[in-house]
């Protein structure tokens, strides 16, 4: 017979993945929508009860983000400019009610090629902090997402915290676009999230990442690299050619084929720039 454990602790709950084979359950927004018409099936571990996992804290190296902290939360949390583009992926993310209920950790952990999170927080060169039997380590996204659906956390693991390095340039600002057959409540067909440091109206650093067009969201390391050094102005966005996206490996399926993807991602990261060297020029 299925258990349902609702642990108050860490230690508690790691003890329980490390002893047995457990569903981590936070907001579950992922998780029901996938039983409507089957039962769940296998032991839950609701980690909703552990105090100390929600909550945004600014920190004198970068911000730490609870495991439990919901979208809502990032929309109302008062943030520098840095994180306007994960505040504006936050407010695609179904609707309130699921903005209210839904970890941003969660859809880390969830690894849709889709995840409207992904792409903001490889931009802010976000780490993952897991904790498990032997003590917290940390993972750059990079190497946590492995694949679609995929992720390298081991079974008796669970994710506590998710780390956002303070950027070294002071003016940095961040921006995110998605694309969908329709405005609101829809999965992605294209997304790009972007952060530009700048000094004397040059750039200094760029993070520029794109989702729903590969099974991973991606860096554009190429493009980051030669936008370096270019004047900050709306006209940022002209310097992406088709070149910078031959990273990207967008499928065909119902929302859209794989040649519109690649067109689609290519005009939102031009977007994207454009809009960020218009605010910052």
């Amino acid at each position: 017979m299925a258990e349902y454990m609702r642990p108050t602790s860490v230690g508690e709950a790691v003890a329980a993945l490390q002893a047995g084979s457990w569903t981590v359950l936070a907001g579950g927004t992922d998780l029901y929508p996938a039983h409507v018409e089957r039962p769940l099936a296998g032991n839950l571990l609701d980690i909703s009860a552990i105090e100390g996992l929600r909550g945004i804290a600014a920190g004198e190296s970068g911000w730490t983000i609870g495991a439990l902290t919901t979208w809502s939360d990032l929309i109302g949390a008062d943030l520098p400019p840095l994180f306007d583009g994960f505040k504006a992926a936050a407010r695609e993310v179904g609707g309130v009610q699921i903005q209210n209920a839904a970890t941003i950790a969660g859809n880390l952990l969830n690894a849709s090629p889709a995840a409207d999170g992904v792409p903001p927080l490889l931009s802010l060169d976000a780490q993952i902090e897991l904790a498990g039997p032997a003590g917290s380590r940390r993972l750059a996204l990079t190497d946590f997402i492995a694949g679609n659906r995929q992720t390298t956390r081991r079974s008796d693991e669970l994710a506590t915290a998710i780390h956002v390095p303070r950027p070294a340039q002071a003016d940095t600002r961040g921006d995110f676009l998605k694309l969908g057959s329709r405005r609101y409540l829809v999965i992605s067909i294209a997304m790009v999230a972007a952060t530009l440091a700048v000094e004397d109206h040059k750039v200094t650093a760029a993070r520029i990442a794109v989702g729903a067009c590969s099974p991973v969201a991606r860096r554009l390391t190429g493009l980051e690299n030669d936008l370096v050094g270019r004047a900050v102005d709306a006209d940022l966005g002209l310097a992406v050619n088709a070149h910078h996206l031959t990273s990207l490996a967008p499928i065909d399926d119902v929302r859209a084929s794989a040649d519109y993807r690649r067109h689609a991602a290519l005009v939102l990261v031009r977007r994207v720039l454009g809009r960020l060297g218009g605010a910052t020029s």
